[in-house]
């Protein structure tokens, strides 16, 4: 095998291909990239079981055959680079990389030993790029990180209609986004439902955030479903997370009138100030007037800070109560809006703190889109 490809071309491709790659595999094999040169072009690919990526791209190919070469000390490699075209040909002690004055000879690894890459073949329906990206970003940070519970650390995707909702909780909190959906002429998509996990699509948010329309299929069956993510002459592929996602829709609640609106980003800034003195597993006590929004947060070694915001109350009384500071702050930064609603839902258990429902506001008297939500569970102060 011989091609030559343009040096910023190809390291592109490969460092695209090799982003969803573990840092560490236990299978040396799938530490590999496979290079594929033929009548089409050339293809990139990397596999790790659980997802994959693939991406042609245009070169000179002087004698067509495929490679399988490590995929992070490419990566490396053909990220500096000079500024010249890249050659690349299997030899007989390995695969001879050149450009310009630099040559690296690279072991060769054993192709016949790679799996093969996942096809997807099933009902696919088209999102806007730029709307799916900033829906992961809303919604993915909210995924559990213990993966004692799987389901908890993968985003639901759910198919209705013309509309495409992304869901995430990791118990304390849940993320909601919507977005739009064009599910063509695929009418059997309605009311398909894929969990993903959330570490992959947020590298497809943030692999395919510039592109015109993100092309999503869902395929397989059993233990092998799978799910993905076509933009351009980019593949993104991964493996569904088994199991039942919790209901966690039925918590949203339908009226919304005891609710303060405050500036978002006054309110981030004076919650990362007063929550540098708290232990990091403490909530913030926040106390909504219709004087503002106080925090108060009394630390370790005798450090306590407080700070005020300006906000409107509407629709009841004051409220106090305690909120995770990183969690609120998180909620802040996905809301995209210049204000902040916090409306203050109620609950048919006394004894259980009612959730905070956040959602953009466009002014303080005028709302924002309905397409973003996010809950937030109290915690139970102390003192």
């Amino acid at each position: 095998m011989k091609f030559h490809v343009g040096r910023d071309v190809f390291s592109e491709a490969v460092s695209f291909v090799v982003k969803l790659l573990p840092q560490r595999n236990p299978q040396p094999i799938l530490a590999g990239v496979l290079i594929e040169a033929g009548e089409n072009g050339l293809s990139l690919s990397a596999f790790d079981y659980e997802a994959s990526a693939r991406t042609t791209i245009e070169a000179s190919i002087d004698e067509p055959g495929t490679i399988l070469v490590h995929g992070r000390l490419l990566s490396d490699i053909a990220s500096r680079l000079p500024n010249a075209p890249i050659q690349m040909e299997l030899e007989d002690d390995g695969i001879a990389l050149t450009c310009g004055s630099a040559r690296f000879m690279l072991a060769s690894m054993p192709v016949q030993e790679y799996p093969a890459i996942p096809e997807v073949t099933g009902e696919s329906g088209l999102v806007p790029a730029e709307d799916f990206a900033t829906a992961i970003a809303q919604v993915a940070f909210a995924a559990s990180r213990d993966d004692v519970t799987p389901v908890l650390t993968g985003v639901q995707l759910e198919v209705s209609g013309t509309q495409l909702s992304l869901v995430a909780t990791d118990r304390y909190r849940v993320a909601l986004r919507d977005i739009p959906w064009d599910g063509g002429s695929a009418a059997s998509a309605e009311g398909t439902s894929a969990l993903v996990p959330a570490r992959t699509l947020t590298e497809v948010g943030k692999t395919f955030s510039h592109g015109g329309d993100i092309s999503v299929s869902f395929s397989g069956a059993g233990d092998r479903e799978i799910i993905a993510f076509t933009s351009g002459n980019k593949t993104v592929t991964s493996l569904l997370i088994k199991g039942n996602f919790p209901p966690v829709r039925r918590l949203f609640p339908d009226q919304t009138e005891h609710y303060a609106v405050v500036n978002t980003a006054d309110l981030a800034e004076a919650v990362r100030r007063v929550a540098l003195v708290l232990d990091r597993s403490a909530p913030l006590r926040f106390t909504f007037t219709a004087d503002g929004v106080s925090m108060d947060a009394s630390g370790t070694e005798q450090a306590r800070a407080t700070e005020s915001v300006d906000a409107t109350l509407t629709g009841g009384d004051d409220v106090t109560l305690g909120l995770n500071p990183q969690y609120l702050l998180e909620a802040l930064g996905a809301v995209r809006s210049e204000f902040t609603r916090i409306t203050f839902t109620s609950s048919e258990n006394a004894n259980k703190l009612s959730p905070v429902l956040i959602t953009p506001q466009t002014s303080v008297d005028k709302g924002g889109e309905d397409t973003f939500r996010y809950l937030l569970q109290p915690n139970l102060l102390l003192r």
